[in-house]
Order: C-alpha cells, then structure tokens, then sequence
C-alpha cells in the first residue's frame, strides 16, 4: 500500500508570505510615505493579494505599523548581539557608538522611516504595545555600561542612560537624514570612505570625551 503521509503545515508558507510583504512594504513607505504609499503597488510586487495583505495587517495603517516594529526590532535583535557586558566600559561605550553609526549608516531605509513616523509626531509608534519593551533593552545594555564605568572611574560624569542614548542617535542619524540638503549645501558627498571614517571617529571622541569629562562647574 502506499506510505501515508502527513498534509504539510501551511504555516511556514504563511510566514514567508508576510515576510515578504514586510520586506516589500518596508520599501513602498520609505520611497512614498505613509499617504503615498499603495498596497495596490505592495501586492503587485508581492506573491499574494491584496485581499490577503489585509487579512494579516487589517490596513494599509496596520501595514505600515508593523514595518516600524520589525525595524526597530531589527536594530535591537542586532545590537543584542554585541555582547557588550563581556567589553570593559570604555570598550563597550565605543563598540555601541561604532555600531549606531555603521547601522544607520548602512541601513537608510530605516532613517528615512523613522523621519516619516517623526512627520505623523509618533502617532503610530505609540499605539504599538511591544515598542517600549524593545527599546527599553537598549537603554538598560547603555545604564549598565555607563553605571560600571563610573564604578570603576573610567567615566568622570553621571549620566541619563536616555540622554547618552540621544547624543548617539542624534549625531548618527543627522549624517543620514540630512546627507543629501548638508551636501548641496556645503559642496560634500557624507559617503566618502575618508568624510565617513573622519565623522565617525569624531562622533564616537566626542560622546567618550563627555563621559569622561568632569561636570561643569
């Protein structure tokens, strides 16, 4: 008799499908915006419908918030990975300023999305239940590196965990999001190799050199 075998889950095909939306959807809004941005367009690049892209987002919004998620989901699962306890403070402090930079550097798509959410004031960010729970992480990895330091006298001054987390994002995101208005301005390409290497030890020199600075008299 022949071998009976098992129907196979449908459940990886599922997941790969979203999957590819994500990818695809992830694209659409960072060329176009959330206002500009058509599932029409999503689904004819995608292999599946756009019936189907509604039944596992609900809506283009419901869409597009779970493109924010997966991004910083993202950058958190990545920056997970830097096993920054096993680093001595000062170490851990540059490796984290190092890999913002090359991250966001590398990763544009994320900057201009985080722009656009910053165009709607966080309106959809803030309806997402997971988000502060997936930054929180972060902000305890920078608390504890800037609490050992200060422990062991390699940083001179206390910080917010969430201010440092500010210089860091701040001066790492603007040479991205402003690449193209601070280059026309100025006559200068920001992905040079030689402009790219100069910022970057300028940026990390200058968030250490505040930790270690004594405060302001």
């Amino acid at each position: 008799m022949p071998e009976t075998r098992e129907p196979q889950t449908r459940k990886p095909d599922a997941q790969r499908s979203r999957a590819d939306i994500l990818a695809v959807a992830r694209a659409e809004f960072v060329e176009h915006g959330l206002s500009g941005a058509r599932v029409d367009a999503i689904a004819e690049k995608t292999a599946t419908t756009k019936r189907m892209i509604y039944y596992y987002f609900g809506s283009k919004e419901g869409l597009y918030s779970a493109v924010l998620e997966q991004a910083y989901a993202d950058i958190r699962s990545t920056e997970a990975t830097l096993e920054l306890r096993q680093l001595d403070p000062l170490a851990a402090l540059r490796r984290l300023i190092e890999f913002t930079f090359d991250y966001e550097d590398s990763h544009p798509d994320f900057v201009r999305l985080i722009a656009i959410e910053n165009i709607h004031q966080a309106a959809y960010l803030t309806r997402l239940t997971t988000i502060r729970n997936v930054n929180a992480d972060a902000i305890a990895s920078l608390d504890e590196i800037l609490s050992r330091g200060l422990r062991e006298g390699v940083f001179a001054r206390e910080c917010s965990a969430v201010d440092i987390h500010l210089m860091i994002s701040g001066l790492c995101f603007y040479r991205v999001s402003n690449r193209h208005t601070f280059g026309a301005i100025f006559g200068c390409d920001l992905s040079v190799t030689e402009m790219r290497k100069r910022h970057k030890a300028m940026i990390v020199e200058t968030i250490v050199g505040y930790v270690r600075s004594g405060p302001m008299s």
